[in-house]
């Protein structure tokens, strides 16, 4: 059986998305996003599903550092709904409340008004399991429904984030580099990462062959590439084909402002993006 890596326990949200991706596929649990996709690399997985964004708290900021150091292509998106739940032993009497800090974000105006104290740790369902195996009866985690199923806790308040409609999007990155055959009437999203050259207004002129070639830019997230504070680098997502007419002509002009250029990936656009 294909197993697909996950950063977390069982009964997270990232497990969540794994199977609603990859349904026929073992989902193998890692500590870290680091891990799960070195498993790919080294053959131990075929895919690895890893968060980027997510609608209440943003960019989950060490992804986008990960994958300028990784070979790895996307080659798939999921938006995965988040419904946390507040949960607890039974008879507990919670003071303090601890999950992945990106769910203690998006859930932090209930935290607040309820007087609990945060308290971080590297995984949603992991804190739940934490729970239960140190029998506190004072503390609370946030996890998905199907953790506290799992761990046996009791869940004292469903859709405990703040925001409704709270959404994760995540990538799946796996090692093949062939984009899927574009048909016609299809949606497609591209990924490309690049650093301009040294030249004055180089970021706009980059950009501007997407614009004058009539495509989307839907994402841009700028960072530093790690080795000097005068250079940065810039992820980019486009609503195209990378073999489109309108995208050559583009990546033409990106790559004669641009120092360095990689495609990281084609892939159909989710459903979500389609119904909103």
């Amino acid at each position: 059986m294909e197993s697909i890596a996950f950063q977390g326990q069982l009964g997270a949200y990232s497990h969540l998305a794994c199977t609603q991706l990859q349904p026929n596929a073992k989902p193998i649990a890692y500590d870290s996003f680091v891990m799960a996709i070195k498993a790919v690399e080294e053959g131990k997985a075929k895919w690895a599903m890893i968060p980027v964004e997510n609608s209440t708290a943003g960019r989950v900021e060490e992804i986008y550092r990960q994958i300028p150091k990784t070979a790895l292509h996307i080659v798939a998106e999921h938006f995965q709904p988040v419904n946390h739940c507040l949960m607890a032993l039974p008879e507990a009497k919670p003071t303090w409340v601890m999950s992945h800090p990106q769910a203690l974000a998006q859930c932090h105006d209930r935290i607040l008004s309820q007087n609990l104290s945060p308290k971080a740790e590297f995984d949603t369902a992991g804190a739940a399991k934490l729970l239960l195996e140190a029998h506190d009866l004072s503390g609370a985690a946030i996890a998905s429904e199907l953790a506290a199923s799992l761990y046996g806790l009791e869940i004292l308040q469903r859709h405990y984030e703040d925001v409704t409609g709270n959404t994760t999007r995540f990538i799946c990155l796996m090692k093949a580099a062939e984009p899927p055959e574009m048909l016609q009437g299809q949606q497609y999203i591209t990924s490309i990462l690049f650093k301009v050259r040294n030249i004055p207004a180089a970021l706009y002129k980059a950009l501007g062959g997407f614009a004058t070639n009539g495509l989307n830019l839907i994402k841009i997230e700028s960072y530093m590439d790690g080795k000097t504070l005068n250079s940065s680098q810039f992820h980019i997502d486009i609503n195209d084909h990378i073999q489109s007419d309108a995208m050559d002509r583009a990546m033409e002009e990106l790559r004669f402002y641009a120092s360095e250029c990689r495609w990281l990936g084609t892939y159909t656009a989710h459903e979500f993006r389609l119904n909103r």
